[in-house]
């Protein structure tokens, strides 16, 4: 199997660090595209939700405009406490941990949430960033949660 092929096949069989729900979907124009709303349980701190929108592009679309296998890898990302605040064994250190990772293309690209803790705030950040194998890219949305009387158990 040539090594992209083989790539390919090993990004489809990881299973996801955190599953996501879809809870909403949004049609945007008459082709079917939409904007897609998922909202993601932290595995290792209980009583965070974080809610994702995404672009999803329709079959007329990748008609259209050729790149079949490929979605855009920006997202809006929103965290909050949904429940009491139960923190896990989580990483700490500056380069955080991953959470989540939804791959927008075959091979290049995916969306990926870091959890990165602030512990001189007692902050949870939860950046939402794309990932591109080929080029580096700059989008990115961020949101933070406030750990006010919780502690780590």
């Amino acid at each position: 199997m040539p090594r992209p092929a083989l790539l390919a096949a090993l990004v489809a069989v990881l299973p996801l660090t955190a599953p996501a729900e879809e809870v909403g979907r949004v049609g945007v124009d008459w082709t079917g595209n939409d904007i897609v709303i998922e909202a993601i349980q932290d595995p290792d701190v209980a009583g965070v939700t974080c809610h994702v929108a995404y672009f999803s592009r329709s079959m007329l679309d990748r008609l259209s405009q050729g790149n079949w296998f490929e979605d855009p890898s920006n997202a809006s990302i929103a965290c909050r406490q949904t429940g009491p605040i139960e923190i896990g064994d989580i990483d700490r250190s500056p380069d955080g941990e991953e959470v989540f990772r939804q791959s927008r293309s075959l091979v290049l690209k995916s969306i990926r949430i870091k959890r990165i803790f602030d512990a001189e705030n007692q902050t949870l950040i939860y950046l939402a960033h794309a990932r591109e194998l080929s080029e580096g890219s700059a989008k990115m949305s961020i949101s933070t949660v406030p750990l006010f009387n919780s502690a780590p158990r």
